[in-house]
């Protein structure tokens, strides 16, 4: 606890040094004082993409997209979510989580799927890297009640939070698909490989995928790490703010409002 709430503490130092100043102020280094060895270089594990599952994962988006109906919206798609047993995850789950947040939000974040908070509660990002992951969201005004929607490639949880497999992952689909047709957001932000492999359909690593923007269905789409590896490694930390910045750019010159609400300085 000692060093996620530290590397919070930090995160939001250089969040405050950059709206404050516009650059980072000199600091001593944070000691880690809990942890243990065991978590020095950890990354991120990866696997080989599994193209075939790419390409159902596409066909199930764009058959979403062929039959959206007039009539969809998005409590539709959470009763169906909670409804679905078209893959196993089904069966192993304890709540559905189809994703929360506001309609038409400025910024659509997608994970890979839910954990084991997520599943009790039903809700996106709950657990210490979804609370890390509101905090970040925060430091650019970005908030899940106001102007972001939190959802997921998989709608229920994986066991043991292992990578959805590629059947999961081509089953959700077609909700992902409708959420992103209702909602139709300004900016999707990609958090963690798996999510940005998926819509990109890439097999590139998050390192690679990271610090550029991309398109998904005409909407700009930018890859970042994972609330969850900055967790367990704050190296992390200063690329992931880095991305969280472009982001800003990106929709403050898409909406004016937000652009309006990030020129305020703080008190």
């Amino acid at each position: 606890m000692t060093t996620e709430l530290t590397l919070i503490a930090d995160f939001l130092e250089l969040a405050g040094d950059y709206l404050d100043r516009g650059y980072r102020r000199e600091r001593q280094n944070t000691v880690i004082l809990e942890g243990g060895p065991e978590l020095a270089g950890r990354v991120e594990l990866t696997r080989s993409p599994n193209l075939a599952g790419d390409q159902e994962f596409t066909r199930g988006a764009e058959l979403a997209r062929g039959q959206e109906l007039a009539g969809d919206s998005l409590e539709r798609v959470s009763s169906d979510i909670a409804a679905c047993s078209a893959c196993g995850l089904a069966a192993l789950r304890n709540r559905a989580v189809p994703g929360e947040g506001v309609q038409n939000p400025l910024a659509l974040v997608i994970g890979e799927g839910p954990g084991a908070d997520e599943d009790r509660e039903g809700r996106p990002f709950v657990g210490p890297a979804g609370q890390l992951l509101d905090l970040m969201l925060a430091s650019i005004k970005l908030f899940r009640d106001k102007n972001c929607f939190i959802a997921n490639v998989v709608k229920c949880r994986p066991p043991h939070n292992r990578d959805p497999l590629p059947e999961e992952s081509a089953a959700c689909a077609s909700f992902l698909a409708r959420q992103i047709a209702l909602l139709k957001p300004r900016a999707i932000l990609c958090v963690g490989r798996v999510a940005a492999q998926v819509l990109l359909k890439s097999s590139e690593g998050i390192g690679r995928l990271r610090g550029q923007f991309a398109e998904y269905q005409g909407i700009p789409l930018l890859p970042t790490y994972h609330p969850s590896a900055l967790l367990r490694d704050q190296s992390l930390k200063r690329p992931a703010w880095e991305d969280l910045k472009l982001l800003k750019e990106k929709l403050a010159g898409l909406d004016p409002v937000y652009a309006g609400e990030c020129r305020e300085t703080r008190p």
